[in-house]
């Protein structure tokens, strides 16, 4: 590789809901927004895009949407994982065929496989495709947690190019580097950490955050490989209370909200997930005033 293949603010998209179905017009002005306010990358159907609650057709067709949309301006890396290989195989492979650039896959959850178990997943997804694989390691949610060890043997399979890191672990992605090179690919899933994260050797974000600011998020990014250090501290501290709102109810509950504000989208989620409380309600409209983003 030469340099990673994926950098910058890479937002994990939110899936519009209107009377319980996908609203398909609201999703691609959605992403056209998000690339003209200077968002690096997509990522569709991840879990901030609800795809626990979304049927496999469903889940298909808003990778196909998000591609049509994007129209090549930035990478679609689409969200594939599974708990079931099989089942990450069939939607890796529709990625494919959709269009999309890469697939994130997440390290399986509630069957909690061994690190040969992990190794044995991602290679067997590696093997089924072409695409480029992201693995998506978030132990707060799948309870296992991909060792250094076993993501640098995953590294020197040729289309393994890199992590959405979700460990919190400040000091990962130093090993990593140390372990997969310096163009494997890191991308922090920690939108509050994001830049010591940088600091650390990441290469950008994969970002809720980025729904509701994409300006402010693309402009981070764009002040830190520039050397801008004053500019990246300022932004961060307009969005460090939006960081924390967002997650405040389980995600992406307030990121909904947040949005129904801007008029982005339908403040509707699929159960098991709920509009959030009043005064979550006030504390993201206090975070949004904080960052600029309303008035």
């Amino acid at each position: 590789m030469a340099g990673p293949l994926f950098t910058g603010s890479i937002t994990a998209l939110i899936t519009p809901f209107r009377d319980g179905a996908v609203d398909e017009k609201a999703f691609q002005d959605f992403v056209k927004w998000q690339i003209e306010e200077g968002t690096d990358g997509l990522v569709p159907v991840g879990t901030t895009g609800e795809s626990p609650t979304l049927s496999h057709a469903e889940h298909k067709r808003v990778v196909e949407l998000c591609v049509e949309a994007a129209e090549g301006r930035v990478p679609v890396i689409a969200g594939t994982g599974s708990n079931s290989t099989a089942e990450a195989i069939d939607f890796t492979r529709h990625a494919e065929q959709a269009g999309a650039d890469a697939a994130l896959s997440v390290c399986p959850y509630y069957n909690k496989p061994n690190q040969e178990g992990l190794y044995q997943h991602f290679k067997a997804i590696h093997d089924a495709s072409e695409l480029p694989i992201l693995i998506y390691n978030i132990p707060g949610r799948s309870i296992v947690d991909m060792s250094v060890e076993t993501m640098a043997r995953l590294a020197e399979l040729p289309r393994i190019v890199g992590v959405k890191d979700a460990t919190v672990d400040l000091v990962r992605p130093y090993r990593t580097r140390a372990a997969c090179g310096a163009d494997f690919c890191q991308l922090s899933g920690e939108d509050a950490t994001v830049v010591p994260y940088l600091a650390q050797g990441g290469h950008g974000c994969i970002s809720v955050t980025a729904n509701v600011a994409p300006k402010l998020c693309g402009d981070l990014h764009d002040a830190w490989r520039a050397g801008d250090l004053d500019t990246v501290h300022r932004i961060n501290d307009r969005l460090m209370p939006l960081h924390l709102a967002l997650f405040a109810e389980p995600s992406p509950q307030a990121t909904k909200y947040a949005l129904s504000q801007l008029g982005r989208c339908a403040n509707e989620l699929r159960l098991p997930l709920i509009p959030v409380a009043p005064r979550t309600e006030a504390l993201v409209r206090d975070a949004m005033v904080h960052a600029g983003l309303v008035n």
